[in-house]
């Protein structure tokens, strides 16, 4: 797409999406008046907190497991309020939209104006019902020193294989953000050997995949943790199709079909989460990475690992998505996980953070994971070396503060060091946080992983969970939270490990 059509999209865009904001803006039906039912089956949720304000989400959906979720086409009038106390008698914000068939009575309401680093609570009313309450948080000011972050990090959550325990372990420990890093739901048709059943059909159009989210969203473990905090997520590849990158996936050979598909999904996807209309989709293009910023004590930087990437390394020679560690292609410096405009982004950021501790977030394990067959995945950084060098290299030529990776994707507990050689000095410590609900693949963390890449310290691959990241001015410390069995509702969870780093001393100690 030439720039100046894409300039003029995103602003067509952007006129449409402020459209939610007015009173009787654009209305061509009359809105409903009242529901018997609750229109807020799918609970509330916020995000991307700035210093004065942050994203407030909910979707209007009685009937969740529905195509449509229940409504009819007509608008519906949302007020939303935001206090600065959970009984609302100190209310510091408030306003009132419309929720519209065009976003599948989505609504994302962008606030600004409140106090920096401090807690809110918010809710909506709709058709003679008031939502759930939610509790929020501002990021810091930019020059204040706040003594900690505590944020949970999780990915992989296929509705089917497991309940979503540890989203509810997380709505209790109230955390002060929960980052998402990829695999929200997963698009294949439901197998009926799951412990619950969704409806079975694959997503692929606009349709099945809101459907596919709001069927996810009607869980009250994940309902909760969305209100607990605020959320960032990422994606990863099944909020689309399985491995799929820029525009191929592995089944749809004509790209423009492939793309048609991905326009939908990263439709869906906006609309489900708790975004900002920087992020509002453009067909098959959506703005994903950006950065959050937590005073001087952390940067995070989000990353997008799907939509940029070339065609897969290596195929021809490829067993499903593993490839021959040897293989001359996965070395070619040109080839970029993430493209070159947000490689220069992540880059820049290296070179103007001020922040002690630089958190990168993105849905992989990065350290080498190298086979006994001598084979790497070249499903994400291992078939990317030069961007996984560059990385590296960023971090160490910009002397960045405490660099740290968060990933998930592999359905396993890992942590480790991430260094230019094998064994090398450790630059950066990464932490891969486990899965939710999606059970591990028996490839997922091979035994001999620890003898044949040096850079792994721990992994744990037989329960699901989340990990914890808790930054302070002394150190980090990363907890790894296990849930008895995801396949039973309730199962208690148990700290699994727990790890430091200490402040300027590159590399990972088990606490």
């Amino acid at each position: 797409m030439r720039p100046e059509s894409r300039r003029r999209l995103l602003g067509q865009a952007a006129a449409l999406a402020g459209l939610g904001l007015l009173p009787g803006a654009g209305l061509s039906r009359p809105p409903v008046g009242r529901m018997a039912e609750t229109p807020f089956a799918l609970g509330v949720a916020s995000g991307e907190p700035s210093p004065d304000g942050m994203v407030l989400w909910t979707r209007l959906a009685p009937r969740p497991w529905e195509m449509g979720g229940g409504m009819t086409p007509e608008p519906v009038a949302v007020g939303w309020e935001i206090a600065e106390d959970p009984r609302f008698q100190r209310i510091a914000a408030g306003g009132r939209l419309y929720a519209r068939v065009e976003s599948a009575h989505a609504v994302h309401v962008e606030v600004g104006g409140l106090k920096p680093g401090r807690e809110y609570w918010y809710r909506f009313t709709a058709a003679g019902h008031r939502s759930p309450a939610g509790r929020t948080l501002t990021a810091p000011a930019p020059g204040d020193r706040p003594q900690r972050l505590r944020a949970a990090f999780a990915s992989c959550q296929k509705f089917e294989a497991g309940y979503y325990t540890a989203h509810r372990h997380i709505a209790e420990s109230a955390p002060d953000l929960v980052l998402f890093l990829g695999d929200y739901i997963y698009e294949k048709p439901i197998s009926l050997e799951g412990v619950r059943h969704p409806p079975i059909v694959e997503a692929r159009d606009l349709d099945s995949y809101r459907l596919r989210h709001a069927v996810y969203r009607s869980d009250p473990d994940l309902q909760a943790s969305h209100a607990a905090a605020p959320w960032m997520a990422i994606w990863d590849d099944h909020e689309v199709e399985n491995d799929y990158g820029g525009d191929q996936d592995r089944r749809d050979a004509d790209p423009a079909a492939f793309l048609r598909r991905r326009a939908a999904a990263y439709q869906a996807y906006y609309e489900h989460m708790p975004l900002r209309r920087t992020s509002l989709p453009v067909g098959p293009q959506m703005q994903l990475y950006r950065r959050l910023t937590w005073g001087r004590l952390a940067q995070i930087q989000f990353l997008d690992a799907r939509q940029y990437r070339p065609h897969r390394t290596c195929d021809a020679a490829a067993h499903g998505r593993e490839i021959p560690a040897a293989c001359a292609e996965r070395f070619d410096p040109a080839r970029s996980l993430l493209g070159a405009a947000q490689e220069a982004w992540l880059q820049e950021g290296f070179r103007t953070t001020r922040a002690r501790w630089n958190v990168l977030a993105q849905p992989y394990l990065m350290s080498p994971l190298k086979t006994a067959e001598a084979e790497v995945s070249n499903d994400g950084w291992d078939g990317y070396v030069g961007s996984y060098r560059r990385v590296l290299q960023g971090w160490r030529d910009a002397k960045v503060s405490n660099p740290l990776a968060l990933g998930g994707d592999i359905h396993s507990f890992v942590a480790g060091d991430l260094a230019l050689t094998p064994g090398g000095r450790p630059i950066a410590s990464e932490f891969v946080g486990g899965s939710i609900s999606s059970l591990a693949r028996k490839d997922a963390l091979p035994a001999q992983g620890f003898r044949d890449n040096p850079g792994l310290k721990f992994g744990h691959r037989e329960h699901r969970g989340y990990g914890e990241l808790e930054l302070s001015a002394a150190g980090c410390v990363v907890t790894f939270h296990a849930v008895g069995d995801a396949q039973r509702r309730r199962s208690p969870v148990q700290t699994l490990a727990r790890f430091v780093v200490a402040d300027g001393q590159p590399g990972l100690q088990r606490a």
